[in-house]
């Protein structure tokens, strides 16, 4: 484990930057790596349990209670790949393969690993298919909603 030494910390009159919202990548272990244009929904939630004390009955105390983890979507370009679509029809037919799912944050270069998200049982409970348009000039984008049962950032 890191020494606290080891970890970057915020200086007086240092400007730090912070990473781009575009240079991530993800690695889905069930799939192998794919390509995203958006990953949103990260994140948790600890749900408070409010209770009076008897004797301060004016006073609110809260503790945290269950914990709960928000829906990752995921929007990629359509492509003939495959992977994706029999990991949601494997679910969809009752064998549910759950999966490490890691959301890589890369530095402010692209090129190397700056810290990752990693969604530990995750596996995909929506999907949507591309929006279509006779008119329309942009990529078809198809999204992907996972859950997961617990969050680590490493």
């Amino acid at each position: 484990m890191p020494d606290a030494q080891d970890k970057p910390t915020a200086k007086v009159g240092v400007t730090v930057d912070p990473f781009r919202n575009y240079n991530f990548r993800l690695e889905v272990n069930e799939v192998g790596e794919a390509r995203f244009t958006e990953c949103i929904g990260l994140g948790l939630r600890v749900h408070p349990i409010r209770y009076r004390e008897s004797g301060a009955g004016h006073v609110v105390r809260a503790l945290p209670g269950p914990v709960d983890y928000g829906e990752v979507t995921l929007r990629y370009g359509l492509t003939k790949a495959t992977n994706l679509w029999q990991w949601l029809l494997d679910t969809a037919n009752g064998k549910i393969r759950r999966s490490h799912v890691s959301v890589i944050m890369l530095d402010l270069e692209g090129s190397q690993e700056a810290m990752r998200w990693n969604l530990i049982n995750a596996w995909p409970c929506e999907w949507r298919g591309a929006p279509l348009d006779a008119l329309g000039r942009e990529a078809a984008i198809e999204e992907m909603h996972l859950v997961y049962e617990s969050l680590d950032r490493s």
